[in-house]
């Protein structure tokens, strides 16, 4: 029996933290492509952008503009600042990723996604390498969040240096795990599996998590 689709994978939390660079995994974007800040006018570009189902735009875009409204616009400018595109030779944009503080506290990896047809070409790793790198050992650790289904993405952070996250609770939402773990090995390459690290949370994250009700990550 064949595999069931991507999208048929249950919609469950992942956490990870990356607690160390691993500056093996980091690779550079091919000159076909290049670097740039989110403009103002592209905003419904970047809440399309993590959807590869073109239904899905319209279904989430509630969803995309409440988040952002609620994380997003008390900054400011900020995020214009923050969001990276990355754009082909006509300055279309086909990925994007980049790194927020969460709560004003912590670190996280914001919305790294390639567009479907684009993937396979490194421009993942190179995304992350660019956001990775620009930061500092005291801005350690950094965190995200993450869905079984992205097994392609979990295995790519495992290589930056990320680890799983083991705790149950993770500030209003359950991190499913122990339900997650089993999908990630039907899907991903043993080895790659295998390497897959598994590591409780610090517990200054915690305790600031159990304040909060918001997603913010």
């Amino acid at each position: 029996m064949s595999d069931p689709p991507e999208q048929e994978i249950p919609d469950k939390n992942l956490f990870m933290v990356c607690e160390q660079l691993n500056r093996d995994a980091l690779s550079a974007l091919s000159d076909v492509y290049h670097i740039r800040n989110c403009r103002k006018d592209e905003l419904d570009i970047w809440k399309d952008m993590p959807f590869d189902d073109p239904i899905e735009p319209n279904k989430y875009r509630q969803y995309m503009t409440d988040f952002f409204s609620a994380v997003y616009t008390p900054k400011g400018d900020l995020f214009y600042k923050k969001c990276l595109f990355v754009c082909d030779e006509r300055d279309r944009p086909i990925g994007t990723a980049f790194i927020w503080k969460a709560y004003d506290e912590f670190n996280t990896v914001h919305w790294l996604k390639v567009l479907k047809e684009h993937e396979g070409k490194g421009i993942g790793r190179a995304l992350l390498s660019i956001i990775m790198e620009e930061l500092q050992e005291g801005d350690y650790p950094v965190y995200l969040h993450t869905q079984p289904g992205s097994f392609r993405a979990v295995k790519l952070y495992s290589d930056f240096g990320f680890k799983l996250l083991s705790d149950p609770i993770i500030g209003a939402r359950s991190n499913d795990l122990e339900e997650c773990l089993p999908i990630l090995e039907k899907h991903m390459k043993k080895a790659n599996f295998d390497r897959l690290q598994i590591v409780s949370a610090p517990k200054d994250f915690l305790k600031k998590m159990k304040t909060e009700k918001e997603n913010h990550f």
